[in-house]
C-alpha cells in the first residue's frame, strides 16, 4: 500500500503545471493559448519571458528529483527510485491538473537523472546546455541530448567512468523509453527544423551569428 500511495505521489507531483500555474497567477494568461500551446519550459520563456520561463524550468525539474526522492524520504526499500521519477515524467506529459494534455518532460527527466545520480544528471544538463549554446535551438538540444545520455549509460560502464563505472539496466532502459517519448513529442519540431521555420533562443552561436548577419 506505501508503495501504490507514493506511486500516486509521484504522478500528481509530476503533474502540477508549472507553467500554466505561473502563467495564471502573475501574468493572466493561459499559455496553452498562445505560442505552441506546449505547458513546458520553452514555451513559457517565448510568451512569459526570461524570468518566468527560468522559475518553470526549475519548477519541472524539481518535479522529477523530488519524486525520485520519494523513497529515500520515506525510508522505502526494496523497489528502484527510477520508477517513482518515471511517475512523475508521466504525469507532466498527463497531467491530472491541466486536461492531461502537459510538456515533453525534457526538465522533468533531467531532474529524475539528478535525483537518482546527481553526477549523471549535471552530465545531462552539460550536455543541454552545450547544445544550446551550439545550436541555439532547445528542440534539438532535447532530442539530441537525450539520445546522447542514452549512448552514455552504454559507454561509461564500458570504460568505467567514474560517473556511470557499472552498467545499469533500469537506467539504461529509462533512458530509451525518456528518448522515444521526447522525440515522439518533438515531431512538431523536426518539421519546422525540416522547413527552417524552427523558433531559436535569443542565445548561442547560431543566434549570435545571424543577428550579426541583420545588422550588416
Amino acid at each position: 500500500m506505501k508503495i501504490i500511495i507514493l506511486f500516486l505521489l509521484a504522478y500528481l507531483i509530476g503533474s502540477i503545471p508549472s507553467g500554466l500555474w505561473v502563467g495564471k497567477r502573475f501574468f493572466h494568461k493561459d499559455i496553452r493559448n498562445y505560442g505552441s500551446g506546449n505547458l513546458g519550459t520553452t514555451n513559457t520563456f517565448r510568451i512569459l519571458g526570461k524570468p518566468a520561463g527560468t522559475i518553470v524550468f526549475f519548477m519541472d525539474v524539481l518535479k522529477g528529483t523530488l519524486a525520485t526522492l520519494l523513497p529515500s524520504f520515506f525510508h522505502l526499500s526494496g523497489i528502484n527510485p527510477l520508477f517513482f521519477g518515471f511517475a512523475a515524467i508521466i504525469g507532466h506529459m498527463f497531467p491530472i491538473f491541466a486536461d492531461f494534455k502537459g510538456g515533453k518532460a525534457v526538465a522533468t527527466s533531467a531532474g529524475m537523472l539528478l535525483g537518482y545520480n546527481p553526477a549523471f544528471g549535471l552530465f545531462a544538463f552539460m550536455i543541454f546546455f552545450l547544445l544550446i549554446f551550439l545550436t541555439s535551438r532547445v528542440s534539438i538540444a532535447s532530442t539530441l541530448g537525450v539520445l546522447l545520455v542514452l549512448i552514455a549509460t552504454f559507454i561509461f560502464p564500458l570504460t568505467h567512468f567514474f560517473i556511470l563505472p557499472h552498467f545499469d539496466w533500469l537506467l539504461t532502459l529509462m533512458a530509451l523509453v525518456m528518448t522515444i517519448a521526447i522525440w515522439i513529442r518533438h515531431r512538431a519540431n523536426f518539421k519546422r527544423i525540416m522547413n527552417g521555420t524552427e523558433s531559436m533562443v535569443h542565445f548561442g552561436l547560431v543566434y549570435w551569428k545571424q543577428a550579426k548577419q541583420s545588422t550588416k
